[in-house]
């Protein structure tokens, strides 16, 4: 890509699995707003020539095929125009490699520039992609700032202040959304990228935000001081100390120029090597090699004194960043060792509002002392697990944040916007090469400024950007789903950390359901959310999403009913221990405690919808006919919102939602002609595409499609 010219090149291979010569339509659509200067297809290395069909065209072809095929997967593309090419020969038990080479001019919006790849028609081939691969390389005239995919996991490389890289691989799951990515210039310091979704009929939208420094040589990274804090009691023997010994080195040797450092080793008692942070000099380098390689694990440990050592390490110049990074696989033995006392004295003692980054290894530790800690100093929380590398976690971790740009940074939305529900509630530093999303609500619409202001060298810098809000927007579906993962995330470290209670519960219900935001503690309470408003007959149970997926309550905290104690069995036992242990504020350690705070850490940080569906591993459960099955899986998303799949039917939560259990439902016939005059609006054929059987609401109107 050239700023907002693209050339796309795809490489495609299609394999022929039957006896017998076959011929076939390539069909290609046209991605929404695209407008696509030149088309060329190659197969077998001579070119074809693409047949051009408009969205009516198109349709009629469309509809041809669900109608022959009983496949309305391709309604999707209903309002789309149509590339369509003929492929033969086939040839049986053969290959076909066909190269596609398009170019579009990209469409701007608020100085974003979209990139679309329309990966999602893969999801209705027969069988899932072997492997996908993308490789993009922007390169632009101004000053590159936001460069982001919110779709997909993917690598991002800057090659330099106007040039940088991404990269995608995946397998099976790499065909359920169209590839996305943005890209912003600016030459301010930090470059505000800004993408909106609203339907018309909604009282209030979303929108997600993304602050980027960029790469510019030219900008200013802060000189900072940082406290490296390394857990030498005795637990921390063998492979244990030799990783954290190599990841505190890969972080020493990494510091800038301009940087100081100390290092804290603690057990019984805290021992610093230098008193207070030094400058980095080669001799101060030696001297922390040589304190790292003599480290040897013994004692108890006393993370009170530890802290007091670290936070005092910086005399002067408080205007510099200062962070702790802190390592320990154990909890307090020494000192003062309630959890309670033990935060608010360390809180106490944090009178510069130092940044503490933890590690915690292994799972025999205090999650809650961890994840307060990080919580009340707006930082990062980091698990490492007994399989997994202490090193590769803390060197990614200090690659990204060992160059600061702007600290102690705070948003300022004009009271027009009327922006509620923000998240991130605190936003972090911003690092040079790094970005942040934010994502939140608004009600106004037009244009209106966003005042970000943050220190930098001890002086407060402020930027301002005008953004303009729609009425309606809805290409961007991904937005509202990832803003239910960053709800979700906080209310269940609010759950978590601080206690439950009705109102939490209640609302991590029912975003968790609206959003599809799967875990085992959101399932649980749905399937019992589902379990009453069944029983009182406010929920038919054709509009259930979870419970008519297995035999009875998936979990419980104190099972007594006999099929709820099965499906208890059932289930993973640490699974059935992090469920159980959610609520409980007493229960601090072990894999559960652990495992409940790695997910609520990944929605909080979510910024791509990879990283949400990650999250559904540990969900296996045995439905009524004794087949296994993920509740994680079955889960579409449409126009903002979780459409599930239960008993061979798609059921949108907006109509399983108690509180629409009385609205109308009209049921069409599937291949009818009321259900093409359905598809017209291009709204209902996203439900349509889904299936044979899918129930769905639509301005307050319900419908049933049925075979």
């Amino acid at each position: 890509m050239r700023g907002q010219i693209a050339e796309t090149t795809i490489k495609q291979v299609f394999f022929n699995p039957t006896n017998r010569q076959l011929e076939g339509h390539f069909l290609f659509p046209v991605p929404k707003g695209v407008v696509i200067t030149d088309f060329e297809m190659m197969i077998n290395g001579k070119a074809h020539k693409a047949e051009f069909l408009d969205a009516k065209k198109a349709r009629s072809i469309y509809e041809a095929i669900v109608r022959r095929a009983q496949d309305p997967a391709l309604l999707e593309y209903y309002h789309q125009e149509l590339f369509r090419v003929r492929i033969f020969p086939i040839l049986p038990q053969k290959e076909q490699v066909i190269t596609l080479t398009y170019t579009e001019v990209l469409f701007k919006n608020n100085e974003t520039v979209q990139y679309q790849f329309p990966l999602h028609p893969a999801k209705h081939a027969s069988k899932l992609i072997e492997q996908v691969s993308i490789h993009l390389d922007l390169q632009t005239d101004r000053s590159l700032k936001s460069f982001y995919c919110p779709t997909h996991q993917t690598e991002i490389t800057r090659k330099g202040d106007q040039h940088a890289t991404l990269g995608y691989e995946g397998t099976g799951e790499a065909a359920n959304r169209d590839f996305k990515c943005y890209f912003n210039t600016d030459n301010k310091t930090v470059g505000l990228s800004m993408l909106a979704y609203r339907q018309k009929t909604d009282n209030q939208g979303f929108f997600f935000l993304n602050l980027s420094p960029g790469v510019d040589a030219k900008a200013a990274v802060l000189p900072k001081d940082v406290v490296f804090v390394v857990d030498k009691s005795g637990s921390m023997s063998g492979e244990k100390m030799k990783q954290a010994k190599k990841a505190l080195r890969f972080c020493v040797e990494h510091l800038n120029p301009q940087d100081r450092f100390e290092v804290v080793s603690f057990s019984t008692e805290a021992v610093p090597l230098f008193g207070q942070v030094q400058k980095n000099t080669q001799t101060h380098l030696k001297e922390a090699m040589t304190f790292l390689e003599d480290l040897e694990p013994i004692g108890g440990t006393n993370i009170e004194e530890a802290f007091a050592v670290a936070l005092n390490a910086q005399k002067t110049e408080r205007e510099r960043p200062f962070f702790v990074i802190f390592l320990t696989d154990g909890k307090p033995t020494i000192g003062e060792t309630n959890q309670e006392q033990l935060i608010k004295g360390i809180l106490a003692k944090n009178s510069k509002q130092v940044r503490i980054f933890t590690f915690g290894i292994g799972v025999d530790l205090n999650t809650h002392l961890l994840d307060q800690l990080t919580e009340a100093t707006n930082a990062y929380r980091t698990y490492v697990l007994e399989d997994e590398d202490i090193e590769v976690k803390v060197s990614d971790f200090y690659t990204k944040a060992s160059s600061p740009v702007l600290t102690n940074l705070k948003l300022q939305f004009a009271s027009s916007m009327r922006v509620s529900e923000v998240y991130d509630k605190k936003i972090p530093d911003l690092f040079k090469g790094e970005s942040i999303s934010v994502l939140g609500r608004y009600r106004g619409t037009g244009k209106g400024t966003i005042t970000l202001t943050g220190e930098m060298n001890g002086v407060e810098k402020t930027y301002t950007y005008v953004v303009d809000l729609p009425e309606e927007a809805t290409a961007q579906a991904f937005i509202p789903n990832l803003w239910g993962a960053r709800a979700v995330g906080h209310l269940l470290d609010q759950i978590r950390l601080h206690g439950k209670s009705e109102e939490l519960v209640e609302s991590v219900t029912r975003l968790a359901k609206r959003y599809g935001i799967i875990t085992p503690y959101t399932s649980y309470l749905i399937v019992e959310d589902e379990e009453v408003a069944f029983q009182q007959q406010r929920l038919p149970v054709e509009r259930q999403v979870l419970r008519p997926r297995v035999r009875g309550p998936i979990i419980h905290q104190r099972p007594s009913h006999p099929m709820e104690q099965e499906m208890m069995q059932q289930m993973n036992s640490d699974v059935q221990e992090e469920v159980s242990l959610m609520e409980n504020k007493r229960a601090k350690g072990g894999n559960a405690t652990v495992e409940a705070s790695k997910q609520a850490e990944a929605f909080n940080r979510a910024s791509n919808l990879g990283e949400v569906a990650n999250q559904k591993q540990r969900l296996d459960v045995v439905d009524a006919e004794g087949r296994r099955q993920n509740l994680g899986d079955g889960i579409a998303q449409v126009q903002g919102r979780a459409v599930y799949q239960t008993n061979g039917n798609w059921v949108d939560a907006a109509l399983s939602a108690p509180e629409n259990a009385k609205v109308t439902v009209q049921k069409i016939q599937f291949g009818s002609d009321a259900y093409f005059k359905l598809a017209q609006d291009a709204r209902a054929a996203e439900f349509l595409a889904l299936g044979n059987n899918v129930n769905f609401m639509l301005d307050g109107v319900g419908y049933q499609v049925v075979e």
